[in-house]
């Protein structure tokens, strides 16, 4: 037998241009990749031992490629069929899952477990496990969804979408809303702090000390906020922060608020005072679509990154923390970035309607 430590490796013009693919495509196994970059280097010349040197590989790898390349060429660089436990589970076993997993439910309850479906059809649990990963099932999980029935729904849309991605010129576009009712909470044990392979521990129970309502007005060219602390959400409220809003911008700027259909907001007084000011123009989102919103994205943000896990013993110490919170953001505020089309939401709307407007429903 040859001895293919020294046998050069001549390659065809194909078999060039295959293997160049196959070392360069990200798409290739990493395998592949690898014994094509092999007999690349091969064809270079060399013995295995420089070829090894070269790719940083151990030389009987080389060795192995190189032999099966001479003897098969190209097909000798495919993995082989490998021994292996029979397969045991059938396509109808597989089809019978996931019908039953979609169509079905088990007797008195209201979804399938992996160890009720797999004593249904007669494999393990982890079979069924398997197959639901495969298919992309989470019998599990459940999702809420509310379809707004405004009326004006479609023209709202557009009518907010287009502040955010068209807003006007020499004007500025506020998102308004208020979180109410934020609870000054204190645990019932002092924290223990965050050590190496132990996350950051705190009592289950905790004590009220009285709760402060939160006005936010989000620009959403800037990302800037305003924010404004107040024992209640009435319609006085609303109004002396729209005042606030107004005493922070600028007087040759047109001023356009979003914000969402709460009484409040149209309350007769709010009305007046915005007869008083009229570069002041209100917007309102579809009713239950608080989604439009952008502000709703920045409470989002307050809520995981200072409230949920925050110790407030006072309400003067969540007050601080909140004026501290909105200090912080606005110094290294940024926008957030609206990429949806009216268009866009309009049509998904309409597909996700016609989901469930069928006769199973």
């Amino acid at each position: 037998m040859a001895d293919t430590r020294l046998e050069p490796v001549v390659l065809s013009e194909t078999e060039r241009i295959t293997l160049h693919g196959w070392a360069t495509r990200r798409t290739t196994a990493q395998g592949l990749a690898l014994r094509a970059r092999i007999v690349l280097a091969c064809a270079e010349g060399g013995s295995n031992m420089a070829v090894a040197g070269r790719l940083q590989i151990h030389r009987k790898t080389v060795a192995r490629w190189r032999s099966r390349f001479l003897r098969d060429r190209l097909d000798g660089l495919s993995d082989e069929p490998r021994p292996g436990v029979p397969r045991t589970i059938t396509d109808a076993q597989v089809e019978e899952v996931v019908v039953r997993t979609l169509e079905q439910v088990p007797e008195g309850a209201t979804h399938w477990s992996k160890r009720e479906l797999a004593k249904q059809v007669g494999i393990s649990p982890t079979s069924v496990l398997r197959i639901w990963r495969a298919f992309g099932l989470q019998p599990w999980r459940t999702e809420t969804f509310k379809i707004s029935p405004d009326p004006l729904l479609i023209d709202k849309i557009r009518d907010v979408v287009g502040l955010y991605l068209a807003p006007p010129a020499n004007a500025a576009v506020f998102a308004i809303d208020e979180k109410p009712q934020i609870q000054a909470l204190s645990r019932t044990s002092p924290v223990l702090p965050m050590l190496p392979g132990v996350p950051e521990r705190r009592s289950f129970d905790y004590i009220r000390h009285g709760t402060v309502d939160l006005f936010a007005a989000l620009n959403t060219a800037t990302g800037k906020v305003i924010g404004k602390l107040s024992a209640r959400h009435r319609a006085i409220d609303f109004r002396d922060f729209l005042a606030e809003i107004d005493r922070q911008t600028e007087p040759g700027l047109a001023v356009h608020v979003i914000c969402d259909n709460l009484s409040a907001h149209k309350a007769p007084v709010v009305h007046a005072w915005l007869l008083a000011h009229p570069r002041f123009t209100l917007h309102f989102t579809p009713t239950y679509s608080s989604w439009i919103n952008q502000v709703e994205r920045w409470f989002a943000e307050l809520e995981r990154r200072c409230l949920e896990r925050g110790v407030f013993c006072s309400l003067d110490d969540l007050k601080v923390a909140l004026e501290e919170w909105i200090k912080v953001w606005n110094d290294n505020a940024r926008p957030f970035k609206w990429t949806k089309t009216a268009d866009q939401i309009i049509d998904r709307i309409c597909r996700y309607c016609d989901r469930i407007s069928g006769p199973a429903h």
